[in-house]
């Protein structure tokens, strides 16, 4: 397999960028924080997808961290690659909302089908857990993950028995035993004392909803509720047209003065006390027997004054002593003449208040001022009709109190109703829950007889499952024993060369724990320098590749920043080796610039790419 070309439309710092390989190396250069790493996972997104993270690890995630700078909206790209002669471009969208894998055959013209069983075939069965811990190095980092030991393992294992990968010992009985757990979980041992238990309690069930208490009565009480209400709207109709007639009546009495019958006889007697001081007195006004009185008493007054003044004229001194009596008798006759004509006055000033008064009152309720009987008479039939209008008022006050006694007992009755409606309601909600409780476990008692009947051949079937698990178990033994010997051979193979027969023979372990192989002993890897150790890992990654690729055309080697711990020495003879032995292409993400240097001192062709 071959890179050949990619195009990224949007992907962490990139933007409509596009970087063609040839084969044999590429060199990509470019400084640090240049977008080495991004490129390069770009790659491996293109190749296996970007799942987005859930939750708080949403944050930090892949899908996260390449979201591309600009132009978020689009996050996606291509990548052209070619494998057994046929050029392939497959087309990627990372964006959760709108993510998509299309795989275009541009040999043929046509698009696969991008299913997850042709991208396995287009890769050769290549995961992305073998990806990450064989052909791909990341940056600083040459060890191998946890997950490789597995995908090894798995490999090797069908290699001995098969000489394929079509059959994968490890996913098989992992297979039977979720296959096995799944059938003991369908397993219920105490299934017949439960199907009589849910029979007792159906029986149960169906004699309490028999009774009397659950007897659907809603309706007759909501019937009841809607005549109530129709009483209570009727009286409320009445009420307020009898509200309105008792608001008329009092607005009429109270324009004229009344607030009840009492106030209505208080002016009625009034009017007669006013109209019987009105007669009196104009009868003692008309009185002509004061008047000639009156004026009687003036002229006699007059008369001894005027004899009075004769006598003493004419000094008739014998007749001083009748004179003293004419002048008294003048003056006291004077004084009964002014206090008849003063009384006369007073009778007329009372006269004139009594009829004005009277006259007020007339005119106020007959609307005019003239006193007279007939006057009289019209006024007290006014005030008659004002009576009957306080009795009517009293009696619609009687029947308003009545109306809202009524209305207060109907209310009552309603509320009693709703109660009882909303009473009803539970009921029924409590019977529509032991229903659906008695379907349930109907329901139930109807799966209890088909597991009853299932359990026999879950039983058999388990028997089965454990027995090929067994034989399993022997074969993935028997494997074990031998995977040592593949990934020894083949890593000891790649040491030589890569330290330039520093080293020629290392042991791995099925735990993957790495030795070198000295005359006097195994080393541990943990006891050379980092420069060795990066030797070392890359050698088991390459005897892995090997492994994993099996037959296959051979995947690009992708390092980034791989050879940082690599002095001058190390990496003009890794550099070599890598060119003279491995046949396939291989991308070199480097910030420096001693790779291009070296490999053009030794005129080894390759592609330099400058970020």
């Amino acid at each position: 397999m071959r890179l050949l070309e990619l195009h990224i439309d949007g992907f962490g710092k990139f933007h409509d960028r596009t970087i063609s390989f040839n084969d044999g190396i590429n060199i990509i250069y470019g400084k640090n924080e240049a977008g080495k790493s991004t490129l390069h996972t770009f790659i491996r997104g293109m190749l296996f997808g970007i799942e987005r993270g859930r939750g708080r690890a949403a944050k930090n995630d892949l899908y996260t961290k390449y979201e591309p700078w600009e132009n978020s909206g689009t996050y996606e790209g291509w990548l052209r690659l070619e494998k057994d002669g046929t050029i392939y471009r497959i087309e990627r969208r990372f964006r959760k909302e709108n993510k998509s894998l299309k795989i275009i055959n541009e040999t043929k013209g046509l698009e696969e089908e991008a299913t997850p069983a042709f991208v396995s075939s287009l890769l050769d069965g290549l995961t992305e857990t073998m990806y990450n811990n064989t052909i791909s190095i990341g940056q600083l980092k040459s060890a191998t993950e946890d997950g490789m030991v597995t995908e090894l393992k798995n490999y090797i294992a069908n290699m001995n028995t098969t000489g394929n990968i079509s059959l994968n010992i490890t996913k098989a009985t992992a297979f039977l035993r979720n296959q096995k757990r799944s059938l003991e979980a369908g397993l219920i041992p105490e299934a017949s004392r439960e199907f009589t238990s849910l029979l007792a309690e159906i029986r149960s069930v169906e004699a309490e909803i028999a009774g009397p208490e659950y007897e659907n009565q809603l309706a007759a009480y909501q019937n009841m509720r809607t005549q109530v209400k129709g009483l209570i709207d009727n009286t409320q109709t009445q009420k307020k047209d009898l509200d309105e007639k008792l608001a008329n009546g009092k607005k009429v009495l109270s324009d004229n003065g009344f607030t009840d019958r009492a106030s209505v006889d208080a002016m009625s007697s009034d009017a007669e006390r006013l109209y019987s001081e009105y007669n009196t007195l104009n009868g003692e006004c008309n009185k002509k027997s004061r008047k000639v009185l009156s004026g009687l008493t003036a002229v006699l007054g007059i008369a001894g004054l005027g004899a009075a003044a004769a006598l003493g004229y004419f000094n008739l001194t014998a007749y001083l002593p009748v004179c003293g009596a004419a002048a008294a008798a003048a003056v006291i006759f004077f004084i009964i003449s002014l206090f008849i004509r003063q009384k006369d006055k007073e009778y007329h000033r009372l006269f004139d208040n009594t009829s004005s008064e009277l006259g007020a009152l007339l005119a106020r309720h007959l609307g005019d001022s003239a006193v007279s009987e007939d006057a009289m008479n019209a006024f007290q039939a006014r005030m008659g009709e004002f009576s009957k209008l306080c009795d009517m008022v009293a009696q619609s006050e009687a029947e308003i109190r009545k109306f809202l006694e009524d209305l207060s007992n109907l209310q009552t009755k309603q509320a009693g109703c709703s109660e009882m409606i909303e009473k009803q309601q539970r009921t029924q909600w409590e019977l529509e829950k032991k229903l659906e409780h008695l379907s349930n476990c109907k329901n139930k008692a109807k799966a209890l007889k088909r597991t009853l009947a299932e359990n026999d051949r879950i039983h058999d079937e388990i028997v089965a499952i454990d027995l090929a698990h067994e034989t399993m178990a022997d074969l993935s033994s028997s494997i074990r024993d031998s995977f040592g010997l593949y990934l020894n051979k083949e890593a000891s193979q790649y040491i030589t060369g890569i330290t330039g027969g520093i080293y020629d023979s290392m042991s791995i372990d099925e735990n993957l724990n790495v030795f070198l192989n000295t005359k006097a002993k195994l080393v541990p890897l943990e006891n050379v320098s980092s420069g060795t150790m990066d030797q070392v890992y890359l050698a088991l990654r390459l005897a892995a590749a090997k492994l994993l690729q099996g037959s296959g055309s051979g995947f690009p080697l992708i390092f980034d920043d791989s050879f940082t711990q690599y002095d001058d020495e190390r990496l003009k003879t890794a550099l070599e080796w890598l060119a003279s032995a491995y046949g396939g292409q291989i991308i070199i993400f480097t910030c420096h610039r001693r790779e291009a240097q070296m490999l053009r001192a030794r005129q080894v062709e390759f592609q330099l790419i400058e970020m």
